[in-house]
């Protein structure tokens, strides 16, 4: 076993996904599946036994659905929250805004590429949550549905203001670097101030405050 390498679990109760999945993921320098679920039960169950840097998990299970596995793995109240992935389909916007408010840090649609796969995995692992973009799109647009106007109260600055409306519509932090012309350490401050600020755990609930909020401008 590779100390180095992100640990990853998969839990979904198809085992041609998780079969695809690990043949992907294992192909990969410096990735590592270290277990697999064939329902949410046994996810909760390893996840807190093996302790893996990012778990998969499939919304539709038997026995716990994804988004109660996710509620219990990286939940309000988590002492040691975990980095949970959420698989999602494109009919499952309702789903996938629940998982984001019980903690999910990313979101990845079951047919997405490959190489959409093991960026997600990277992402979580390295705390910069990536959002399948057809997902983010979905997503978002219903969050801002009812939008309101901005809040003249807003607790952020401006170049923070930048940033965050940056992470909402999908840019990475490499991307928001060369946006704005700053540093990658520069951005990672930014956005550690945004999380303190609003209140938000990770990458993902900065982007849904952001829209929720009316601070995202029309593109």
């Amino acid at each position: 076993m590779n100390d180095t390498a992100i640990r990853v679990l998969i839990a979904d109760d198809q085992e041609m996904v998780r079969m695809g999945f690990r043949l992907i993921l294992d192909a990969q320098p410096g990735i590592e599946v270290v277990g697999e679920a064939a329902d949410g039960a046994a996810c909760v169950e390893l996840a807190r036994r093996l302790r893996p840097d990012v778990c998969l998990v499939d919304i539709r299970m038997p026995k716990l659905d994804g988004l109660d596995v996710t509620r219990a793995l990286a939940g309000p109240g988590v002492h040691t929250p975990m980095r949970v992935v959420v698989i999602t389909t494109f009919d499952q916007d309702d789903y996938v805004h629940t998982a984001l408010r019980n903690g999910a840090c990313g979101f990845l649609l079951k047919d997405a590429p490959p190489s959409l796969l093991i960026e997600a995995v990277r992402a979580a692992a390295r705390g910069d949550a990536l959002v399948s973009p057809a997902v983010t799109v979905r997503l978002l647009k219903q969050l801002s549905a009812t939008r309101p106007e901005p809040d003249a109260a807003c607790p952020l600055t401006e170049r923070e203001l930048d940033v965050a409306r940056l992470v909402a519509v999908g840019r990475t932090n490499q991307e928001i670097c060369d946006q704005l012309v700053v540093s990658l350490s520069t951005v990672k401050t930014h956005l550690a101030n945004i999380q303190q600020k609003i209140d938000a755990r990770n990458r993902v609930e900065i982007a849904a405050w952001a829209w929720e909020s009316g601070m995202v401008r029309e593109r």
